[in-house]
């Protein structure tokens, strides 16, 4: 027996463990976009937007522009991954390789509303917070105030069990 066969069945069992928690699938889409809203953060604060944020050393724009990637990106792994078993393309006999653009618009529309008070939050306590600590820091604490309330929004609204008629 190699010492793999040990490794792998713990990676596997780690794996299934993860699959059966769905606010823990949550929280790795999560920090997926909290990497995707921080270099956005970043990049934009320091080289896009630098002459207009400068000044105010506020980052407005960029922020604003992290908090819309960062949206996008979590809507789609947590779409595909998430609540993968809830996905609306399922509905009328379609396989989960064909996807309708109107319910997909549809579900991202519900996602980007029942996230706004979260963002919302993260993007005013973000701005409050970088006044006294670094504008990082006070992003990443304002993403991990959001979380729980986007988490229980998505889970109700936008991916809710739908019952089978």
């Amino acid at each position: 027996m190699s010492a793999q066969q040990p490794v792998q069945r713990a990676l596997l069992w780690m794996l299934a463990w993860i699959a059966r928690y769905r606010y823990i699938k949550f929280g790795i889409v999560g920090a997926s976009g909290t990497v995707v809203n921080l270099v956005m953060l970043h990049i934009g604060h320091e080289y896009l937007f630098h002459s207009i944020e400068a000044a105010y050393k506020k980052p407005y724009a960029s922020l604003a522009l992290a908090i819309m990637l960062a949206t996008i990106n979590n809507f789609t792994w947590n779409r595909l991954w998430t609540w993968s078993d809830r996905v609306r393309t399922m509905e009328h006999g379609r396989t989960s390789a064909h996807v309708n653009l109107r319910l997909l618009g549809t579900e991202f529309g519900q996602y980007v509303t029942a996230s706004s008070f979260g963002s919302a939050v993260q993007y005013f306590l973000t701005l409050l917070l970088s006044g006294y600590m670094d504008y990082r820091i006070a992003n990443v604490i304002a993403i991990l105030s959001a979380s729980v309330g986007n988490f229980l929004a998505n889970d109700r609204w936008t991916f809710r069990r739908r019952s089978r008629h």
